[in-house]
This record gives C-alpha cells, sequence and structure tokens, in this order.
C-alpha cells in the first residue's frame, strides 16, 4: 500500500499553469522585457487602468457565452459512468467603474449531468452555479492598489507547472476535459499591490483557507493507498479541512522588479497544502497540514525565444524532520523552460521539472510495513507545440508530460476553431498511461477522455 504521503493528488506536486494574471502598469523605469515575434504572452502584459468615465451605452450588459460540452471515456472504469463530461454552461461577466471604484462580477449557471446539479458548493464547485469573480477595486495612490473579493489569483513563469502558485486549482476541470480557464479555481482574498522604482510588492490575504478543487473520486478515479488500488464512486475521499476558528488563514507575498531585460521575482507563503497531504490514523479523513514556501523566478529573451526558472523550497511544518509517515515531508522543487518561434506561426515550450524529497532517511525509516516509498527524486519533461492556420482561426495544439523516473505520461492533444466571431468549436483529449497503478499519471489511465464542445460568445 503506497505511503500516505502519495495521497493524491495531483495539485500537491504543482503540476499546472495557466498564464499569469497580468499586473497594473508599472512606474517608469520597470517596463517588461520585449519579446520576439510570435511570443506574445499573456503574463507579460500589465494591466491598465480605465478610465473612471466610460460609454456603457455600446457595451452589452452582460458579457459571456453559452458553451454545450461532452465527454466520453476511452477505457472502461468500474467505478465511473462512462460519460466523462455532459454540461451546459451559461456564464454571465459584468465590469464596470464608479467613481474611482472597479467593480467585476463573473458567474456561472451550470446543468452537470455527472454530478448532482441541484446541491450548490461554491468551494468545491460543484452544483448549478460557480461564482467565479465578485470583487471591488480601487487605486489607493499612484503606486498603490487593493482588490478585494473573490477573484481569480495565480503567480510563476512555468507553462502548466506551478511551484510558487499556491492559489486554488480545479484539478477534476483540469483533467476531465473542461476549457483550460477551470484550471484555476476562485480564491476569496486581499490583494494589495505598491509599486516603486525599486521593486513591487503583492501582498494577498485569504482571512479562509481555500483548498484546491482536488480529486476525490466523485468524477475522476485515483489510486487511494488506504485501500491499495483505483477507487472511485465506491471510496470518496473523506478529508478534515483546516478550521482553527480563525487561524486557517493563508498570506501570500510576491517582490518583483525588471533586471536588465529580466523580470526576477522572489516569493513567500504561509498557509496550508492545498490538497491532502496528510491522514489521520485514528479518524480515517485525510488532513491539509500547514505548510511555508519561499521560492524565486527569473524570466526574459534569450536568443530567439523566453527563458525562464523558478524554484521553491516546500517546509512542511507538521513533520520538519520527516520522521511522520502520516505528513508530507519536505521537497525542494525546480523548473527550468525556453520557448520559441520555431516556424511561422509554430511555438515550442520544453520544461524540465525535478522534485528533491527531504530528509529521506528519516522518511525511508519511517515507513509502516507494506508501504510504498516514494522516489528520493522525481523529475518531469513536458512539451507545448502550438500551431495556428486558417488565419489563425484555427489552432492546433499537443501538450506532452513525461515523467522518467515514474514511468508514464499525460498528453493533451487540442483542436481549437473559431467559426466566426461568436461561435466556436473544440475537440480535444486527456489521455493518461503509466507501467504503475499507482504512479503519479498512471493512476488515472482509467479516466482517460475524449471531449469536444460548442460556444456561442456574446
Amino acid at each position: 500500500m503506497k505511503c500516505c504521503k502519495t495521497l493524491v493528488l495531483v495539485a500537491a506536486l504543482g503540476l499546472v499553469q495557466v498564464h499569469a494574471q497580468a499586473e497594473p502598469q508599472l512606474p517608469g523605469g520597470l517596463d517588461e522585457p520585449q519579446l520576439p515575434g510570435g511570443l506574445a504572452d499573456e503574463s507579460f502584459d500589465d494591466d491598465f487602468w480605465g478610465d473612471d468615465e466610460q460609454d456603457e451605452s455600446r457595451e452589452p450588459f452582460f458579457n459571456g457565452f453559452w458553451e454545450l460540452r461532452i465527454g466520453q471515456r476511452l477505457q472502461t472504469d468500474p467505478n465511473q459512468r462512462d460519460a466523462s463530461l455532459a454540461e451546459a454552461r451559461l456564464e454571465l461577466e459584468r465590469d464596470w467603474q464608479w467613481g474611482g471604484w472597479s467593480f467585476k462580477t463573473t458567474t456561472d449557471f451550470v446543468y452537470d449531468d455527472i454530478e448532482d446539479s441541484h446541491h450548490n458548493d461554491l468551494e468545491s464547485g460543484a452544483g448549478w452555479l460557480d461564482l467565479r469573480e465578485l470583487w471591488v477595486e480601487r487605486r489607493l495612490a499612484e503606486n498603490l492598489d487593493v482588490k478585494a473579493g473573490r477573484q481569480i489569483l495565480t503567480w510563476g513563469v512555468g507553462d502548466l507547472v506551478f511551484i510558487n502558485d499556491l492559489f486554488p486549482k480545479d484539478w477534476n476541470s483540469f483533467l476531465a476535459g473542461r476549457d483550460e480557464q477551470y484550471l484555476k479555481a476562485p480564491s476569496d482574498a486581499f490583494r494589495l499591490g505598491f509599486y516603486s522604482e525599486l521593486v513591487n510588492i503583492n501582498l494577498i490575504y485569504t482571512p479562509r483557507f481555500d483548498a484546491d478543487r482536488y480529486i476525490d473520486g466523485r468524477r475522476l478515479s485515483y489510486f487511494s493507498p488506504l485501500a491499495g488500488e483505483i477507487v472511485g464512486q465506491n471510496g470518496l475521499l473523506a478529508v478534515d479541512r483546516p478550521d482553527h476558528s480563525g487561524e486557517d488563514d493563508e498570506l501570500a507575498v510576491r517582490l518583483y522588479r525588471r533586471v536588465g531585460s529580466y523580470e526576477v521575482a522572489l516569493y513567500g507563503y504561509r498557509g496550508f497544502w492545498k490538497s491532502p497531504a496528510g491522514f489521520d490514523p485514528f479518524s480515517g479523513d485525510a488532513l491539509f497540514p500547514e505548510l511555508q514556501v519561499l521560492g524565486g523566478s527569473v524570466r526574459g529573451v534569450l536568443g530567439p525565444g523566453i527563458v525562464s526558472a523558478e524554484v521553491g523550497f516546500y517546509d512542511s511544518r507538521e513533520d520538519s524532520d520527516g520522521s511522520d509517515p502520516f505528513i508530507n515531508n519536505d521537497d525542494f522543487r525546480a523548473l527550468a523552460s525556453y520557448e520559441w518561434e520555431v516556424a511561422r506561426d509554430t511555438t515550442l515550450n520544453l520544461q524540465y521539472y525535478l522534485e528533491v524529497l527531504g530528509d529521506y532517511n528519516a522518511y525511508r525509516d519511517s515507513l509502516l510495513p507494506g508501504q510504498q516509498a516514494r522516489d528520493h527524486y522525481r523529475q518531469l519533461l513536458t512539451a507545448r507545440l502550438t500551431r495556428l492556420a486558417l488565419n489563425q482561426n484555427l489552432t492546433l495544439s499537443l501538450f506532452v508530460f513525461y515523467s522518467p523516473t515514474d514511468s508514464d505520461a499525460y498528453l493533451r492533444p487540442n483542436v481549437h476553431y473559431k467559426i466566426s466571431d461568436d461561435w466556436a468549436v473544440e475537440m480535444g483529449a486527456n489521455l493518461f498511461t503509466g507501467e504503475d497503478e499507482h504512479s503519479f499519471f498512471g493512476q488515472f489511465e482509467d479516466n482517460t477522455n475524449l471531449y469536444a464542445s460548442v460556444r456561442f460568445s456574446f
């Protein structure tokens, strides 16, 4: 039976990153480096402050889309339905400015035939309503702004690989075939931004712990170290969430600035593991142990493309010496990547990710009889190939994860075609393979699926 330190689950190993949410304009002298042709990237864009006075008469009251999305498993899973997706979604988005304040709300109304759509849970995303954003923002001074409410947050430089991004992710959406934007789950937080010639600071305070929308067996099957086998609806994960009467808050900070043609950043986080990373042998519940993270990143232009690197040290506060077999150990994580335009309208991004388990000897000594040891080192290679065609209305992409240490892989082929300004269709797959059912990607092999969608935007 695999050690509880490998308890599911995808997010604890920091799998994925969508492009970073843009920041307000930097003061003079701190502009981002210019990208080579063909490598425009949202994470290098800056926010801008819209005028308080805007002509809303030309704008629709709501923007958004209507989408129908279906998915089918390509392998038999005795613990789940054959359908992986069967849902209709209406997203309504509205933003406006008034008296120096900015407001935004984004609400998804969902009919989900896979899970019960009648019981709403804004934390897990279950139910017919998913409140994605509800925030207010104000510029307090020339170099100071504040944003409060439900918002989407993301940090770091990786492409579908997270290290210092300790904001909630929705792993069920990502692995089941929803649009990639739904990988990021919302946070209920306060964000303070300070900008200067010397350094820019983002401070994010979350009053109540926001966990990942982790895999628990409701939609996707996974390997249970307790059962020693793949489980799904027959083995829903029971958890004990942090709730310490006001002590379950989270604090994250980022300091960043431009140095030459590179942006460098330092990160800090105090809170909890975002997905279950421990186990209570008495209650049988999975736990979210306390966690502190320190890290850094660098990103900029090198040759014809963009080079990035990121590191992070995960300090598992409840098992600092690695002697508790029921709590995740400390670990060190590192990422290096390069992205460039290999041909006209064709880009390639290559990444190398390394994870080093701390206090390894103590960890091995603490294992109980029958528990399977994790590797001291885990390596992951990724490649994203993207091709634009038909006047950039057709997007062909393939993202590949391969772990030489785990001997498993995860492939994400996708085809997106924009029929018109309003209509778009998409088809893709989530393909998992692995030598062992307990490995990182191998545990999801029965969840291999094909999906398709049609979307009308307005």
